[in-house]
């Protein structure tokens, strides 16, 4: 799969099947539609791709949101490669961009830079300078411009329709299980491995610390995670919260992983999230708190 970070793409990725959105998560929703385009594209003999945008543009016109993202960028990748698509364009969400009016847009990407044949997009679809463009803005010019809009119909689960903002919801609220459900896999944060206090060695838990960065804030608390450290794989438990008993300030990701107790600082893993255990709470000494990490060690190897 072909990684573009501007329009400058090859020839042979021109005049193909192209799904247009920021596939925040690359949940079933997004799952749907990847795979009509992809037998549309079989079915016509036509290369496959996708145009998605960096920054997600909700946070470059809300600087002030940090915690947003289902995924990482190299997730995002990651998770793409799966599907087998030709290629992926990233287009730099910028203010000389944002301001491009919709025929701009269709004019100066689709028609000009990719000649697309067929687009693939929501019904919610909006685009363009102050987000006039929509579904019945792109049909409108699609004889102007020679290409064909293909609108997806919505992916319901559980009698909702599965959204990004649906799964951050999930996600925010601790019910890990059924975002999970709706990603069909389980929702992680990678990251590499940071110093800590190394107070959780010293009561004989050692952990493994990690930076939230842009991801969506999950609840507070403790869950049963599964931990990756390159091809290993290893249960464990993690801890997401600002550590009130050792009266911490920052937010933190603390994970203890089953069966490891050695260095891994620098390292780069993955945290998948299996299932929520138990709010954050302050204790009111360390003894306690040893006594309370073993029930949630017991309750997440269950």
């Amino acid at each position: 799969m072909k990684v573009y970070k501007n329009l400058e793409i090859k020839k042979k990725h021109k005049n193909s099947v192209i799904a247009i959105g920021n596939f925040d998560g690359i949940h079933l929703g997004h799952q749907k539609v990847l795979k009509e385009a992809k037998k549309k594209a079989k079915k016509n003999k036509l290369k496959v791709g996708i145009i998605t945008f960096e920054p997600i543009p909700v946070v470059f016109f809300n600087p002030k949101i940090k915690n947003h993202r289902i995924n990482s960028f190299e997730q995002k990748k990651d998770q793409l490669r799966k599907f087998n698509l030709d290629f992926i364009i990233t287009i730099k969400f910028n203010r000389s961009f944002s301001k491009l009016t919709p025929e701009q847009f269709i004019k100066k990407v689709i028609f000009k830079k990719t000649k697309s044949k067929f687009i693939y997009v929501s019904k919610n679809f909006k685009f363009g300078n102050k987000r006039k463009g929509n579904i019945f803005t792109l049909k409108k010019y699609e004889s102007i411009y020679g290409y064909k809009t293909l609108i997806t119909s919505p992916f319901k689960k559980f009698k909702k329709t599965i959204s990004s903002t649906l799964i951050r919801k999930k996600i925010s609220l601790g019910k890990i299980n059924e975002a999970n459900k709706l990603l069909n896999r389980l929702w992680s944060i990678n990251g590499k491995i940071i110093k800590g206090s190394k107070r959780g060695r010293k009561i004989g838990f050692p952990t493994c610390n990690l930076k939230l960065n842009n991801y969506i804030l999950p609840r507070l608390g403790v869950y049963s995670v599964l931990v990756e450290i390159g091809n290993l794989k290893r249960r464990g438990i993690a801890n997401i919260g600002y550590r009130p008993t050792f009266n911490g300030q920052n937010l933190l990701l603390e994970v203890n992983i089953f069966g490891i107790n050695k260095d891994l600082y620098n390292k780069e893993i993955s945290v998948n999230f299996k299932k929520f255990i138990r709010p954050e709470k302050k204790f009111k000494d360390f003894e306690t708190l040893k006594k309370q990490i073993k029930i949630d060690i017991i309750k997440a190897k269950k």
